[in-house]
């Protein structure tokens, strides 16, 4: 069965009283837009997902050898997360202007 408050469009959990579709439940919801400068809708700048070693090399991901010492000549590998630095914040480039013209970012 479905919920008198969705078909009139409605959060179905706005009040607690239950009095069913008043107006200030209606205004709780209402989009919150910033007033003034308006709000770029691009994305300039990300944290990095990629790591950096002791050796300065940039991996997402960072392994080394260890040799077992069973007699056998195999070696493993182990994943190494000690000393491991994040990349920080990477810039991204401009997304492209549906006209072809250069769109500088801020």
């Amino acid at each position: 069965m479905r919920p008198s408050s969705k078909a009139r469009g409605q959060w179905p959990f706005t009040s607690a009283a239950g009095d069913g579709g008043s107006e200030a439940a209606g205004a709780e919801q209402a989009l919150v837009r910033p007033r003034g400068r308006a709000v770029p809708h691009f994305v300039f700048r990300r944290r990095g997902s990629m790591f950096y070693d002791e050796d300065g090399n940039l991996a997402h991901e960072f392994y080394e050898t260890v040799v077992t010492k069973n007699g056998q000549k195999r070696a493993k590998l182990r994943r190494v997360h000690k000393n491991l630095i994040p990349q920080g914040i990477v810039k991204l480039d401009s997304p492209p202007h549906p006209r072809g013209f250069f769109c500088d970012p801020l």
